[in-house]
């Protein structure tokens, strides 16, 4: 960030620092560095923002009373979705470790665009939230999309948690799929959809005492089957956005060339974060593709290029088939303890 006259901000008990300016809340200057701060309503009201600012002034902005009374305030308490830093500041905060952090939503959401990519069946769909609103999500987490008859479908979030006011998807049309089939062939933009999220436990863990060994950072295997992509687009966009230097290893696996739907994009991403490794495999080339990469199954393919993976951990997303062989071979031939393992298995519901 390039800011004139930049102001400093502190975060305690991390130590965590970046730098902002007086036109922008505290809250938002963190998430806009990659630090995930806890928040609700982002305009006052709820006070899950609160925190206590330890040293420097601020301006205490629109802070209703409810949620924020004078007595905390001559405590020094503050609600960081309101405050700005009038200079340098550090403040007493809790940061977002883990999904039992973050509250579980039900929001509205609008079609924005849709894009049909791969063999003309993966639709890359963004959602536009309400305004002022924001998802607060940690990257490779789910929502859950809320259909009128009860039912729900799951789909990972491909956007990365710093970014405004949409969210993405990638949806692959499943046959006989009751809602994958509207997707593609009803869903129009403007068209209203509710959701619940965000859910589940597969997020990249990036704190050192998630991913440490001897003192050196886990490299991070991020290993994709089709669709399976969306997650871990999710978590190199949010790497690119934080300036992690984190070793990561992208294996995509697709039957085809044309299944390969983010190949342009992820190579984009590598000319941004350099620590990224990127290999497509293919299980089944078609004579048209010319296709002199690898081939086969791509957590073998993964395992043939790294061997022990005793020091690593693995982000695996895609079928369950693939899901549980890669599992079992990379805990019981690879040696990677069983802890570092995570997995987000694709089931589909059809009609």
């Amino acid at each position: 960030m390039s800011l004139s006259n930049p102001l400093q901000i502190t975060l305690q008990p991390s130590g965590h620092q970046f730098e902002t300016d007086a036109q922008t809340t505290l809250l938002q200057a963190a998430l806009d560095q990659g630090f995930m701060l806890p928040y609700g309503c982002r305009n006052g009201a709820c006070g899950s923002c609160k925190g206590k600012v330890l040293s420097g002034e601020v301006d205490y902005g629109a802070a209703r009373d409810g949620a924020l009374s004078a007595a905390e305030r001559a405590q020094g308490m503050a609600l960081f979705c309101c405050a700005k830093a009038l200079t340098d500041v550090v403040i007493e905060c809790r940061e977002v470790g883990a999904a039992r952090d973050i509250p579980i939503r039900t929001m509205p959401c609008r079609v924005e665009s849709m894009q049909i990519v791969g063999q003309d069946d993966v639709m890359l769909l963004k959602l536009k939230l309400p305004a002022n609103e924001r998802l607060q999500f940690l990257p490779g987490q789910y929502i859950d999309i809320l259909l009128k008859d009860g039912k729900r479908r799951s789909f990972s979030l491909a956007s990365p948690p710093h970014q405004e006011g949409f969210i993405d998807l990638h949806i692959r049309r499943v046959p006989d799929g009751h809602f994958t089939g509207h997707v593609f062939d009803g869903m129009k933009v403007r068209d209203i959809l509710r959701f619940e999220g965000p859910l589940g436990s597969f997020f990249l863990r990036d704190k050192p005492e998630s991913n440490a060994v001897d003192g050196t950072e886990r490299p991070a295997l991020l290993v994709a089957g089709g669709t399976g992509m969306a997650p871990m687009a999710s978590i190199i966009q949010h790497a690119i956005q934080v300036g992690s230097t984190r070793r990561m290893a992208l294996y995509f696996g697709a039957r085809t060339r044309a299944d390969l739907y983010l190949h342009q994009q992820i190579l984009d991403w590598q000319k941004q974060l350099p620590s990224l490794e990127y290999v497509p495999v293919l299980s089944d080339p078609a004579p048209q593709d010319d296709w002199t990469g690898r081939t086969g199954l791509v957590h073998h393919v993964a395992m043939q290029d790294i061997g022990n993976l005793s020091g690593w951990q693995a982000y695996v997303c895609g079928a369950p088939a693939m899901v549980d062989a890669a599992k079992k071979d990379f805990t019981q031939a690879a040696n990677l303890p069983i802890e570092h393992f995570y997995a987000d298995s694709f089931t589909y519901s059809a009609t």
